[in-house]
Formats: C-alpha cells, sequence, structure tokens
C-alpha cells in the first residue's frame, strides 16, 4: 500500500470522526461527547500529517505546538463562560490568519509556477484574510474595546464593493501574469483586510450571532481552499465540514430571525439605527430619567410599592416563564437563577426557560451558561415552542433582556431588529423586567415596554440585586 492510499485512507476516517462529533453536538445527551471526539480527531490529523510530510523529527513544529498548547491551557482556566463569544471569534480570526499565511507562502515558494495552485492560493488568501480582520473586529466589540453599536463609515456601501471588487480583480490579474504574482500578493492581502474591517464594524445587535457564525464559516472555507493549494486532502477535507457546518448554522440563525443573509452583508447593517415607536398608547419621553419611569411604572400598579406587587403577583402565580439575556450573563448571576428558578418550584409552581435565537453573542450561548449551574435542559424552551403559552403564563420574568423581547420589532421600519421573530413576553398576564436601565438594548432601539402598565413592573439594577430581592419575598 502506498504512502499516499494509506494518508487518503487515514484521512477519510478522521474526517468521519470529525463529521460524527458534529452529530453528537447536535444532541444535549452526546454534546460533551462530540466535543471531545472533534478534539481527538484533530490531534490525530496533525499527527497524521507530521507523519505525512516527515516532519516529526523538526523540534521547531513541536515547540510550536508545545507553545500553543500551553497558551490554549492557559485561556481554558482563565476564560469566563461570559467571554466564550469573543473567544470564538478571535479563533475564527486565527484560523483565518493560519490559511493566509500558508497561502502566501505557497505563492512566494513556486506556487505561481502551477495555475490552479496559484489561483487556490490568491483565493484562500483572499478569504483567510478578511476572516482574520472581521474576526478581530467582532472580538473587539464584544469584549467593548470597540463600540458595540454599528460603525457605519462615510459612503459604507460604495467602499464595501470596491474593496471586493479590487479583491476580485487581484485574484484575477496575477493568473496573467504568475511570474511576478507576489506583488499582487500582498496589495490582495490589504484589500481583503480591508474588506473583513468594512463588513464586521457594521455590525450591531441581533446581527452579532450570525456574522459569528459566518465568520466561523469562512475559516473553514479558507482552510479548505488552502489545503487544495498546498496538495492537503485532509485539511480540505476538515476545512470543507468546518465551512459547511458553519454556513448550516448562520442560514439557521438567518431563518430565525426572518433575515436574509445577503441583506445582513451588504445593506440593513448599514442603516444606523432609528428610534422606535412604542407599541403602547402612551409615547415615552426619551428625556425622562430612569428613576421617574420607573416611578411611574410602579404608581400605575394595582399597590402603591412595587415590592408588594411583585410579592402578590408571586404569592398567586402557577405558571411562571424567564427570559434570561445577556445582561444577565453579563451580571453572572446565572446561581441565583438557578436559585430562584428552584425556590420558584418548591413552592409548587410551575417554571419554564424561554430562549430565543440570538440570546448572548453567539448560537447557543444562553443555553451553555444555563447549563453551567445545572438548569436542566427539558427546561429550556425555544421561541417557537413557547411564545404560543405566553398569554397564559401568569408571570414572565426578564433578567437582562431587552432586543429579544422588543414589540417594536414588528412595528419599527428602519431598525436594525425589524422583522426579527421576538418572544412575546407582553402577551404574559403579569410582566417583571429585572433589567440594569431603560435604555436601548444592543440594537439600539427604544422598548416600549419600559412605559407605564399596571401589568408591568420594572426592577431596575443589577440582576443579583434584583433576584435577591425576588428570592427574599419568597421568604
Amino acid at each position: 500500500m502506498s504512502d499516499d492510499l494509506l494518508f487518503y485512507m487515514v484521512s477519510a476516517g478522521l474526517s468521519l470522526m470529525v463529521l460524527l462529533g458534529i452529530h453528537w453536538l447536535s444532541k444535549v445527551e452526546t454534546a460533551a461527547r462530540g466535543n471531545r471526539m472533534s478534539a481527538l480527531a484533530l490531534f490525530l490529523a496533525i499527527i497524521a500529517v507530521l507523519i505525512k510530510y516527515k516532519l516529526v523529527e523538526v523540534i521547531d513544529i513541536w515547540a510550536g505546538l508545545l507553545i500553543g498548547a500551553f497558551i490554549s491551557v492557559l485561556i481554558l482556566r482563565r476564560i469566563k463562560m461570559i467571554g466564550m463569544p469573543q473567544l470564538v471569534g478571535l479563533l475564527n480570526g486565527l484560523g483565518g490568519f493560519a490559511s493566509a499565511v500558508a497561502a502566501i507562502l505557497t505563492i512566494q515558494n513556486g506556487g505561481s509556477t502551477g495555475g490552479f495552485v496559484l489561483l487556490t492560493a490568491l483565493i484562500g488568501l483572499s478569504v483567510g484574510a478578511f476572516t482574520f480582520s472581521g474576526s478581530l473586529v467582532a472580538a473587539a466589540k464584544l469584549q467593548r474595546i470597540l463600540p458595540q453599536k454599528p460603525i457605519v463609515l462615510p459612503r459604507q456601501q460604495l467602499l464595501l464593493g470596491l474593496s471586493a471588487l479590487a479583491m476580485l480583480v487581484l485574484i484575477v490579474v496575477p493568473m496573467f501574469q504568475s511570474a511576478q504574482a507576489m506583488p499582487y500578493t500582498w496589495v490582495l492581502l490589504l484589500a481583503s483586510l480591508v474588506f473583513g474591517l468594512l463588513f464586521a464594524l457594521p455590525v450591531g445587535g441581533a446581527d452579532m450571532p450570525i456574522t459569528i457564525s459566518l465568520l466561523n464559516s469562512t475559516s473553514g472555507v479558507a482552510a479548505a481552499i488552502t489545503g487544495m493549494a498546498i496538495g492537503n486532502v485532509l485539511l480540505v477535507s476538515v476545512g470543507g465540514i468546518v465551512g459547511a457546518s458553519g454556513l448550516l448554522l448562520t442560514l439557521i440563525m438567518c431563518r430565525s430571525m426572518n433575515r436574509k443573509l445577503s441583506s445582513i452583508i451588504f445593506s440593513r447593517r448599514a442603516s444606523a439605527p432609528q428610534a422606535a415607536p412604542p407599541a403602547s398608547k402612551k409615547q415615552a419621553d426619551p428625556e425622562q430619567s430612569i428613576e421617574q419611569k420607573a416611578k411611574e411604572v410602579t404608581q400605575a400598579s394595582p399597590v402603591a410599592a412595587a415590592e408588594v406587587a411583585l410579592a402578590d403577583w408571586m404569592k398567586h402565580a402557577k405558571d411562571i416563564i424567564i427570559i434570561p439575556g445577556y445582561g444577565m450573563a453579563v451580571s453572572q448571576a446565572q446561581e441565583l437563577l438557578k436559585a430562584f428558578s428552584d425556590k420558584l418550584e418548591h413552592g409548587g409552581r410551575r417554571v419554564r426557560f424561554a430562549i430565543h435565537p440570538v440570546a448572548g453573542r453567539m448560537p447557543g450561548h444562553m443555553n451553555v451558561l444555563l447549563a453551567e449551574v445545572d438548569i436542566p435542559y427539558d427546561k429550556l424552551f425555544e421561541m417557537d415552542d413557547i411564545n404560543p403559552d405566553m398569554e397564559k403564563t401568569d408571570i414572565v420574568f426578564v433578567v437582562g433582556a431587552n432586543d429579544v423581547i422588543n414589540p417594536a420589532a414588528n412595528t419599527a421600519e428602519g431598525t436594525p431588529i425589524y422583522g426579527m421573530p421576538v418572544l412575546k413576553a407582553q402577551e404574559a398576564k403579569k410582566l417583571v423586567i429585572c433589567n440594569f436601565d431603560t435604555k436601548p438594548g444592543y440594537a439600539g432601539v427604544e422598548n416600549p415596554l419600559y412605559t407605564a402598565d399596571p401589568n408591568v413592573l420594572l426592577m431596575l439594577g443589577d440582576a443579583k440585586d434584583s433576584l435577591q430581592k425576588m428570592i427574599a419575598f419568597l421568604g
């Protein structure tokens, strides 16, 4: 059996292991096993490549692997679950960066002598470079290094289109001047980095989970195309799997949010958020202080004090839904949320959690945050499954969520969340909103639920403090 045939067989086996790992990841009961399976497959893939290309005895490679492993362990020990989205964004970027470097070295070391190799290397460089710069911007926004609101440059769409056109031209032209490909390569690198920046800067609000998923897909695509350039079938296979799975997740997220991928990439994100008209009869005054708004809601309640009203509501409630959001995660209030849920259940109440597809900052983020404190998965319900039950629910508790419950998504045309399906919290018999303040959410759209309503109570402040008060009410 030839070495090439053996490597192909090993590559096929490792690719199947990755696919099996992804299949297990899609189910709650087997997710941890799937993660371990995929990690093992990639570790074996590294070993297989080192053996195939006779690099086992190269000390520099082993030193690099050990340094990388050490850094990974440090990150694993220090990173909190709340920081996982920006870590994922950073890793997507590093994957794109690695593909771009491999493509540049391929061109520099003679890739220009073959048309197919040169073409795939140029495409791999382009996709990897804009994945790198776009992912860094996304991670910086999530980490609050950059403003989280959309950053729209003058003539944003024109600049984005010109950078895309420049990338296309710089991929095609070197095919006719392969002997002088390197100068074009550096310009292509620059154009691709600029495209990534222009693509990610307008990201804001609910578009962030979709953007993270899309960049995850492009990192896999970059790896697969670069694998074609260097003739590594294993890299092509695994990169293709990552690219396809990331794209499928992106499309699922788009469908869940009633958005078109093309509108997210090219158009709607480029418009600045507009103020949303309130869904209630009373117009919210944007100049009104948070304290005054809270006072109005309290005075509009059937009793004088919000705390007394809440205690009475909780006393008679039997069916309760909790809607956690990113504010809950920022406050690190998961454990108190679990304690609150347990307390409600011990009192004979039915408790369920409503999870919006884009709760958190990446797909599945909220589910993992709640699982971290042992909230059972069978108590987590997706938006489409639980929305019909909202009007029959005694109390809906919103903890650190804004955009995903904002009814302005149905009426405020021209805003980032317009047309996005939301959790219909306003249909519950009673609504308790435990948010830090009444400012617009990540999408920058005013929430009409903050206006005075006798069936809505605002518990403004840190989520931990609000949950501790509610736990105290239960005795």
